[in-house]
């Protein structure tokens, strides 16, 4: 794999194919990516507000021809750093999974504008949403309708390019989709992979993820693009999937023991992965496995989740 820098902008991959990167890679900071050949164009995931999607695709049409009219669209799963800036290419065919289109409704812009207005009402947990979210403008949002959905697989074409939409969900949402090219050895995996920050799984189960992973390296691609952080390659996916193991497993271990899902999420130490960013979201990851284990539906609220999450950076 060639050395792509982690750098923010858009990076030519080779054959008509681009990622868009956004250090550090943290809380909304995601990658995105660009499919072309001769005059038609897939676009991979657009970004968390208005201004940041318009920039990437000014970049992406100064880069490639084709990209001044986005055909395709496909959103990899339903989080706001990977659509909310659908508007802005509305007259593209936007594909997403079935399951992704139901969850879209669910945290709309609006109610993201609304949450970080009210922040300083919420206590510690509006302190660190307002930290993580509160570079992003989400004023001004209106999510388009999904055109096309599926469910399992899907090939589309890009000029004489075949791109495999692959779906792997749900996993880190209800309807995570891997985007495979592969003529081209090139994969854009969603937040399936978080390089050199920690994954943090909303929807779970773990056992789908971690096949999730396993297929990402089974696909063979040259080149990996993440939802967050640096492009990689198969060691990547490996990456991920230890840690969803390694989590798993001692949180099934305090589980059996008795301890609450608070009480394991500050007894687990990460060992190799406590350097990795966003360390905190093993809060939302011990409370998601707790659920799948106990084969619950009650989730704690996003104040509880977020307070836990801030009280674990303050230790």
């Amino acid at each position: 794999m060639p050395k792509i820098e982690f750098a923010k902008g858009l990076h030519d991959i080779g054959d008509g194919i681009y990622a868009w990167l956004q250090p550090d890679g943290s809380w909304g900071w995601s990658n995105a990516g660009l499919v072309t050949d001769g005059d038609q164009s897939l676009l991979v995931d657009t970004l968390f507000d208005l201004r940041l999607t318009a920039e990437m695709l000014a970049a992406m049409q100064d880069a490639a021809p084709a990209a001044r009219s986005i055909d395709t669209l496909v959103n990899t799963h339903a989080n706001g750093d990977h659509c909310y800036g659908n508007q802005l290419v509305a007259d593209a065919t936007i594909i997403t999974s079935a399951a992704t289109a139901e969850e879209l409704a669910e945290v709309s812009p609006a109610l993201m504008a609304d949450m970080l207005e009210n922040a300083d009402q919420m206590g510690e947990a509006g302190a660190f949403f307002k930290q993580v979210f509160g570079p992003f403008d989400f004023t001004g949002i209106e999510v388009p309708p999904v055109s096309q959905t599926f469910s399992g697989e899907l090939t589309v074409t890009v000029g004489d390019k075949s791109v495999d939409l692959i779906e792997v969900g749900p996993a880190h949402t209800k309807g995570d989709v891997l985007v495979h090219v592969p003529e081209d050895g090139v994969v854009f995996t969603g937040d399936i992979l978080f390089i050199e920050g920690t994954p943090i799984m909303w929807e779970g189960p773990v056992g789908n993820w971690i096949r999730a992973c396993e297929r990402i390296e089974e696909l063979g691609a040259a080149v990996v693009v993440p939802g967050h952080g640096p492009i990689t390659d198969r060691s990547g996916a490996r990456a991920v999937r230890d840690y969803l193991v390694y989590v798993r497993d001692e949180a099934r271990t305090r589980f059996e023991a008795g301890l609450s899902a608070n009480e394991a999420v500050k007894d687990i130490a990460l060992g190799p992965y406590a350097s990795w960013g966003d360390a905190e979201r093993i809060a939302v990851n011990v409370h998601t496995l707790y659920r799948e284990f106990g084969g619950s539906d009650e989730r704690a609220s996003p104040v509880e989740l977020f307070s836990l999450m801030a009280g674990l950076l303050r230790r």
